[in-house]
């Protein structure tokens, strides 16, 4: 029997035209409704089978499939996860067919009105484009992904330390995050990196380490050349850990960018400051004392050069050579 019931819930199970197995809930109690549901159920199955039509599928089959290919691949998938899951009350149980560029410009509407800025709303969005994308391109899911056009971003100013603000800092941070901070204005590594660092992967000796190739943005591994401050600071770390290299109380360190950190940063007047701007304070005091932008690059472990060049306007040591050339005095 084709129809039967679990509870008060009609069930279906069939074999359908493709060989595959059937069993489904109808999620209604009301048996003219589940014989409906079977009806309609049984003839789209055959349409696909028989005519080659596509099957609907609905954003949650999407967003499921497109997280398990992503696992242990994506370095910011946490930061994916939570706007998926704040993007569920609007997209759960849509079909992908649905979701067109205006259900894209309301959800877009609503995240500006409840606080969002520009560039946090564009990373919701750029999920959503990599999903719809994958529907189409890679899964053939569907016929033509809706166009997301993402929002204008006003252009920022980079945001670093000057020695004098750093000195500051370091005195009022406790040590363990003092410490972090140092090794970080030393080598420029991401939060997480130096969190997760591993004394597996520090070689005093040789006065380097190394970031593996799953534990860098642009997926390819990192080498990170130490100097006399970074191993200071590695050096002073020796014996408070048999894992990790940053520790607090026996523990590993989970994060830096913490109350503490806050909470210090507001007493010592420094404002408008990230942990991330560590890194860009490290870029950038390794352009103001002349290191070329293809060796920061490398240095950085940064994929391309775009990124690297926002950095170039705080050097023109290069440039002088040629300004010099118009120094003669002119209408003397």
């Amino acid at each position: 029997m084709s129809l039967f019931k679990r509870g008060n819930i009609w069930w279906v199970r069939f074999t359908a035209p493709n060989g595959q197995q059937v069993r489904r809930s109808t999620q209604t109690a009301n048996k003219r409704q589940a014989q409906e549901f079977e009806a309609q159920l049984k003839s789209k199955l055959w349409r696909v089978a028989k005519l080659g039509e596509k099957p609907r599928r609905k954003w949650q089959d999407a967003v499921e499939r497109w997280l398990r290919e992503k696992e242990g691949t994506k370095v910011t998938l946490c930061d994916d996860k939570y706007r998926l899951r704040w993007l569920h009350p609007f997209l759960f149980d849509r079909y992908l067919d649905e979701i067109d560029r205006a259900l894209i410009d309301e959800i877009t509407q609503v995240r500006l009105e409840r606080g969002s800025s520009p560039a946090t709303t564009n990373r919701l969005l750029a999920t959503v484009r990599c999903i719809l994308r994958c529907a189409e391109r890679d899964w053939e899911w569907l016929d033509k992904a809706p166009h997301v056009r993402l929002l204008p971003e006003p252009k920022k100013r980079v945001r670093w330390l000057t020695p004098q603000e750093a000195d500051r800092l370091l005195d009022a941070l406790p040590e363990y995050l003092a410490e972090m901070v140092r090794f970080t204005l030393a080598t420029g590594l991401r939060e997480r990196n130096v969190t997760d660092l591993q004394w597996s992967q520090v070689d005093l000796v040789r006065q380097c380490a190394w970031m593996h190739p799953d534990q860098a943005k642009a997926r390819k591994a990192i080498p990170v050349p130490l100097n006399a401050n970074a191993l200071a600071v590695v050096e002073r770390q020796l014996g408070q850990h048999p894992e990790f290299v940053f520790s607090y109380r026996g523990n590993k360190v989970r994060n830096g960018n913490n109350h503490t950190w806050r909470r210090v940063l507001k007493q010592v007047g420094i404002e408008n400051f990230r942990w991330h701007d560590l890194r860009h304070t490290w870029a950038s005091w390794h352009i103001q004392r002349g290191t070329p932008l293809h060796v920061l690059q490398e240095l950085g472990g940064w994929s391309g050069p775009e990124m690297v060049q926002r950095y170039a306007h705080l050097s023109a040591e290069h440039l002088k050579v040629y300004a010099d050339r118009l120094a003669e005095p002119v209408g003397e």
